[in-house]
This record gives C-alpha cells, sequence and structure tokens, in this order.
C-alpha cells in the first residue's frame, strides 16, 4: 500500500484525516498520524483498517527521521516553526510534503535542492493561505486570459463564528490559535496600495481603518489591514496593479471596541507583568490606569478613554467580566497579551454545540477594451460540530486533495511551492467544490476607490 505520513495532529486535522482514510481503498492508501499525543487521533481513527497512530516526538531526529524513511509523502500539520527539520529529513530520503503553513526564508532555501532532486515541497495549502491563494489565481488567469489587465485585487478573510452560534455581544469566538488573535497586527505597519499610492497603517492605527463589506445571506462585516498586503504582488503578476489591499474580516463594531485593548497596551507581548499570578481581572485593568484615591477602575477608564454611558464598547467591555476583583489571572510572569488570551478565553471559547464560519471575499477590477469592470467573489463555510469544524473543512481538505494529486503524479512541478499555478489550482477547487466549498461571482459596476475618476 502507498504510505502517508501525518505528522501532528490538530484541530485541523479531523477532515484531513477524514478524506485520506475515505479514499484509503480506493487509492491504496495507508495512513499514519504520528504525534506525542494521539488520543484524538485514535478516537477519529476507530476500527479504520487502513490507518494507525504512532506516538511520535518530532524533535526525536532518529524516530522522526525512520518514520519519514518508511513513508512514500509526509504531511506536516505541526505549528510552523517545526516544518523545517522536517522538509530537511523528506529531501534526505527523498519524500514529497505538504503542510497549510506559509514560506518561511528557511523553507525556501531548500528549494534549490528540492528541484535537482524532483521533489515537491508543497506549502499555503490550507484556508488562508491556500484557498485563497488558489481561488485569486483562477480569476485573475482567467481575466488574463481574455485580454483584460488587472487594476484592483482585494482579498479578505475571517475565521468567525456561525451566525445560529453568535450569542455575545462582539459577534466573536476563537474559532482557531487565540495568540494570533490577542497579537494580530504587531510587528509594523500595515502596507497596501490604493489608486497607485501607497498607503501605511501603523499598529495603534489598525483597529479605526476599516473596509465595510456586505455579503449576501450572512449580513455586514468589517476588514482591517493585513500587515503586509504586497507580499504577493509579484507572485499574483501584479506588479503594475493600482490598488493592492488584503484583510482580516470581522463582525462590524468588532474593531473600534477592541482598539481599546490596543490603546491601554493590553496586547502587548514584550514584557511581563511583575506578581501577575496574585492579580484579579480589575487589577490587570487597573495597571493601565492612572492612579486615584476616589474614582473606581470604571470610572477612571471611561475617563480615559471617553467612553459614553450609552455606548455599546462599554457593555462589550463589562460581558467580559474584566472588571471582577474575584477573578484571578493566576499566570507567572504573565505578558499583557496573556493576560488578555486568558480572559477573553473565559467568554469567547467555543461551546460544545457551537459552529463556527470561514468566510472570504474578493475584489477584481479590470479593464478590457478601454471599459472597466469588477467582479466580487465570496466564500461561506459553515461548521458541522467541534471536531468538523468549517476550519478544519477549510484546512485540511486542500491539504489532503494535494496529498493525493502528488501521490497520483498529478501535481508534478519540484521545489518549493504554493498553489498559484493552473495544475495545482484547478483539479483541487473543482473536488473542493463537491464538499460544498465553492464561490459566489458576480459581476458588479467598478467603483475603484474614487468613483468621480469614472
Amino acid at each position: 500500500m502507498r504510505k502517508i505520513l501525518i505528522i501532528g495532529f490538530g484541530k485541523s486535522s479531523s477532515y484531513l484525516l477524514k478524506y485520506l482514510m475515505e479514499k484509503s481503498t480506493s487509492e491504496n492508501l495507508f495512513i499514519t498520524v504520528g504525534d506525542l499525543n494521539i488520543d484524538n487521533a485514535k478516537m477519529l481513527i476507530g476500527n479504520h483498517k487502513n490507518a494507525e497512530c504512532l506516538k511520535l516526538d518530532v524533535f526525536d531526529a532518529s524516530s522522526r527521521s525512520e518514520a519519514i524513511k518508511r513513508t512514500d509523502i509526509v504531511v506536516s500539520m505541526l505549528p510552523a516553526r517545526f516544518h523545517i527539520e522536517v522538509a530537511k529529513d523528506c529531501l534526505a530520503y527523498g519524500k514529497n510534503m505538504v503542510t497549510a503553513s506559509y514560506v518561511s526564508k528557511e523553507m525556501q532555501a531548500l528549494d534549490e535542492e528540492a528541484r535537482s532532486k524532483g521533489l515537491i515541497l508543497m506549502n499555503e495549502i490550507g484556508v488562508d493561505p491556500g484557498i485563497d491563494h488558489m481561488s485569486a489565481m483562477q480569476v485573475l488567469d482567467s481575466i488574463r486570459d481574455k485580454g483584460g489587465n488587472i487594476i484592483l485585487f482585494e482579498s479578505f478573510t475571517g475565521g468567525l463564528v456561525a451566525p445560529e452560534s453568535d450569542t455575545n455581544l462582539w459577534n466573536y469566538k476563537f474559532t482557531w490559535n487565540p495568540r494570533n488573535v490577542v497579537t494580530a497586527g504587531q510587528g509594523g505597519a500595515a502596507k497596501f496600495l490604493q489608486e497607485g499610492t501607497y498607503k501605511y497603517i501603523p499598529y495603534h492605527r489598525l483597529f479605526r481603518r476599516t473596509e465595510f463589506l456586505d455579503i449576501e445571506g450572512f449580513g455586514r462585516f468589517e476588514a482591517y489591514a493585513n500587515r503586509d498586503s504586497l507580499k504577493y504582488q509579484s507572485v499574483y503578476g501584479l506588479d503594475n496593479v493600482k490598488t493592492l489591499y488584503r484583510g482580516t474580516m470581522r463582525r462590524v463594531g468588532f474593531s473600534r471596541a477592541w482598539n481599546i485593548f490596543v490603546i491601554l497596551g493590553m496586547t502587548d507581548d514584550s514584557y511581563t507583568i511583575d506578581d501577575s499570578e496574585n492579580m484579579s481581572y480589575r487589577d490587570f485593568v487597573n495597571a493601565f490606569l492612572p492612579y486615584s484615591h476616589t474614582d473606581s477602575v470604571e470610572l477612571k477608564l471611561r475617563h480615559a478613554l471617553k467612553i459614553d454611558q450609552d455606548d455599546i464598547v462599554w457593555d462589550k467591555l463589562e460581558e467580559l467580566d474584566i472588571f471582577n476583583p474575584n477573578k484571578r489571572v493566576e499566570l507567572k510572569c504573565a505578558t499583557p497579551a496573556q493576560i488578555l488570551q486568558k480572559i477573553l478565553m473565559d467568554s469567547w471559547t467555543l461551546n460544545q454545540d457551537d459552529k463556527d464560519m470561514i468566510v472570504m471575499y474578493h475584489k477584481f477590477g479590470y479593464e478590457l477594451h478601454g471599459k472597466k469592470y469588477q467582479i466580487d467573489s465570496n466564500m461561506v463555510v459553515l461548521g458541522e460540530n467541534q471536531t468538523y469544524t468549517a476550519m478544519a473543512k477549510t484546512v485540511g481538505l486542500p491539504v489532503a486533495i494535494a496529498t493525493l494529486a502528488i501521490l497520483n503524479k498529478e501535481i508534478t512541478t519540484p521545489g518549493v511551492q504554493i498553489p498559484i499555478t493552473n495544475e495545482v489550482y484547478e483539479p483541487i477547487l473543482k473536488e473542493l467544490q463537491t464538499f460544498g466549498i465553492s464561490f459566489n461571482e458576480k459581476e458588479v459596476p467598478y467603483l475603484g476607490y474614487n468613483p468621480l475618476n469614472n
């Protein structure tokens, strides 16, 4: 049988495993899941004859390399920083590899060796990055094929809570790594292009400069800019584009409320709070406010941030129970961001019956025969339950489909790859449609960012 090794088994792996097990008989596959904690994988595998669990420590080089030697292709679902050692083993033992993570500098440095050995190191084939690449390139290539000139491209993605599980004032719950949510946007100004002009948004202004987006059947959303919208400009063939903007989607009102934490400094991850383990949630808030022997924490916060009594932002803060003097932080030497994450997890962790939602929205503006056109394209995927989430579906299925396509030699271009070529995106997007992952495209009047120009 053809052997597939999945290294790492987190929350995004359920659909990946399910797909491969369902294909195992017809495609002659045997799947091994290697991880330190194999309890979840064991439960999902059950009595399946073509799958097994292997207790595997990725930091144990000998057992890791031994497992890779015995397989035909490797899927790494580890945290991004650990892929590189797996990739090096794959090159050493002549194995192809698939991962959903961004291409790191260390990974890119393996490109020449991978090409020379005829091996594929496929990266960025989850949802974002992944489905965003494939769906965008499919439309961009179709516009170019008919002679169109791309002048605008925008792309937005959000991991959100499904409407039926949207039960708090923030209209948000954690559907992926909470730490990444708390620290989003840090590390430099957001950079993008609008109407031929480079634009920058520093972190302290990021959540007050948002775009509005409407999706039929799901209402209005807002989006804040990703840190570097120009990262894929050349990769997408958009060197001459006038507008290029990538962002993260939330429900309207989230960003204005989140900005409170940014202003106070609660999202800072660069220093630790003294005696944090003995702090109450109320102490944590007070630590960022001036001293007063008469005013309460609530009054000081209202005054410092000019929050009116009837402002919904205040209700959102109270809903998080951040003024509670009895709830303890209980984290030793914690950063403000780590403490904020703990507080938010009390309120934003998905309940057992909650469902998540992935939303993606693309805008394409182009010129053809002297006229300007625009295509709006959106995708909404709803989760089934806590195991088979929308996040797991949109991350795991592209990884699984690509793995089988590489194994079947349907994808053959060697080197460090991302899914931007017709060879990769056409068959994967076509198969994703059979799982309800598809885009609703429509032609709309082109407005750009300055309708007066038209």
